[in-house]
This record gives C-alpha cells, structure tokens and sequence, in this order.
C-alpha cells in the first residue's frame, strides 16, 4: 500500500511530493542509460553513450531537416475512412480518432517541401506513433501525391519509411497500395528525378516489399531493424537460427541490400550531396550561407 497516497491528507501529500514529468529522463533501450529529454532532443534523438537511434518525432524530424527549419507542407488527399467496416476490440473509425488526436496528423505520412542545404526537394515521413506507420489508403494516396508533386517541381524525392507493414483494417485495400506506390516510382525514373530512400527503424513488411526497397540509393539508420517477415517468423519456418544482426541496418550493407548506413546528424549533408551529385546542382555552402 503507498501510505501517501492512502494515508496522508492531500494538503499535506503535496509537500511530500513534488510532481514531474513522465519523460524527463530516457532510458536507452540498448544500454540502460538514463538521458536527459532536453539533451536527447538537443542530439537529434541520438542517445550520447551508446549512439543508440531511438525513434524522431516527425516534426523534428522535418525541423532538423530543411535549412533554416523552413519548409511547405503539403496536403493529402481524403480517402474513405472504413471501406471494410472493420472493428475488433473498437471500431477501426474509433482507432483512427484516437491516433489523428494523439499525434496531430490525419494519418502515417506527412509531406513536406522545402531546401536541403540549397537543394530543393519533397520528403515524405512515415509516422510510427500513427498506427505502427501502417500502409493504408490515406498513406498510399500521400506517397503517391508526394512523388507527383516532386515530377511536377522537377526535384528529388525522400522518404523516411518506418512501418509495421500493410494496415490490417483496411485488408485489400491496403495490399493496393504496394503496386500503386510502385507505378509512381517508375514515373519518378522515367522523369529522371531521383528517389532516394532512408530506413529508419523499424522498416518491415509490405514496405519493405513496395516503394521502401525500390530507391535509386537506400540509406540506413544505425541499428535499423529492416526486413518482411520478423526474425522470429522466419526461424520458425526454416527450423535454422539466424546469423548475429540479421536484419539490422549494418548486416544488409555487408550483404547489399543498404548502400549505406549513416548516423542521424550526417543524414542532411548526405541527402544534399546526393541531390547534387544525381541532379548535378552544386550544394550550397552552410557555413559560407
């Protein structure tokens, strides 16, 4: 029994205890580390000791990305919210309410256009906190808008994929959007505009099958968990155990499947010398600027 909460009047409990928040300190999921929130978010999300990557809140995200934090966001279309009518435990209506409030976007991708040390692009981010950055109708119908409105600007095109995979609720559905994201990056590179792709943990399924795996260039966050079917489903159904760092951002590079892997604050002078060098437009200097 706590004796404060139970035993001692709430005037006096007040003196007792003095209320903080929940997040004030971050334990590192790899080491144990506990990290101040401030200075984790002052370091990109990237927790000092370890160089652990723990997941970036989108705007963030976006703020450490374009020059200046200075960027256009784009619409996306509406779609029908519940084709399937689909409930389990709560209806998945009630399920995209609950997410739209808790994370303040309409669904798992948010599309941005702006500069990246001069060069101009449209990046996509897919939103984990948002249903497991499931691919949806709502999610296919804004990397596809994003990847039209590049061709339209004649610029790059990023996306930072982190997902689950395809979003269960919407069923067919939602497997229709792995050949229609694919359409588009065909468009991309009968356009000649380059489409460069940066996996952010964790990476897996239908995502991984579609539009995550199909870039010019794949760049890789340390310790990216990237993959289909998980670790654990495929022992199962091989009988085998798995070699040490299956399906971790470092292993696909040694075996090809990552061109490289970056750590987080080199990721903005990366994609900019790759916009430059792939759209031959010379980068613009932080410093001189």
């Amino acid at each position: 029994m706590n004796w404060i909460s139970n035993v001692v009047p709430p005037k006096i409990r007040s003196f007792l205890r003095r209320e903080t928040p929940e997040n004030l300190w971050i334990k590192c999921p790899d080491s144990g580390e506990l990290v101040f929130h401030k200075d984790l978010e002052h370091n990109l999300y990237v927790v000092p000791g370890s160089n652990f990557h723990m997941r970036m809140p989108v705007k963030q995200r976006l703020d450490s990305l374009f020059d200046e934090a200075k960027y256009e966001s784009l619409p996306t279309p509406d779609v029908p919210q519940d084709p399937l009518k689909f409930r389990d435990v709560k209806r998945y209506t009630d399920r995209l309410k609950e997410y739209r409030t808790k994370t303040g976007d309409a669904d798992a991708i948010r599309l941005a256009a702006g500069s990246i040390e001069g060069q101009p692009v449209v990046v996509a981010v897919q939103n984990f906190d948002f249903l497991g950055g499931s691919l949806g109708m709502a999610a296919g119908e804004a990397i596809i808008t994003g990847m039209a409105a590049a061709i339209e600007r004649r610029v790059p095109f990023i996306i930072f994929t982190a997902s689950g995979g395809a979003r269960m609720q919407e069923g067919m559905f939602s497997l229709m959007q792995m050949p229609r994201t694919t359409l588009l990056v065909q468009q991309l590179r009968a356009a000649k505009l380059p489409y460069i792709v940066v996996l952010t943990n964790p990476t897996t399924g239908g995502v991984t099958a579609s539009y995550a795996m199909l870039g010019d260039v794949h760049i890789a966050e340390p310790g990216a968990v990237i993959g289909f079917a998980g670790a654990r489903v495929i022992e199962q159904t091989i009988r085998e155990r798995l070699p040490a760092g299956f399906q971790r951002a470092e292993y696909l590079q040694e075996h090809g499947m990552v061109d490289m892997v970056v750590n987080r604050k080199d990721i903005k002078s990366t994609l900019a010398r790759l916009c430059s060098l792939l759209t031959q437009k010379r980068v613009v200097d932080a410093d001189a600027a």
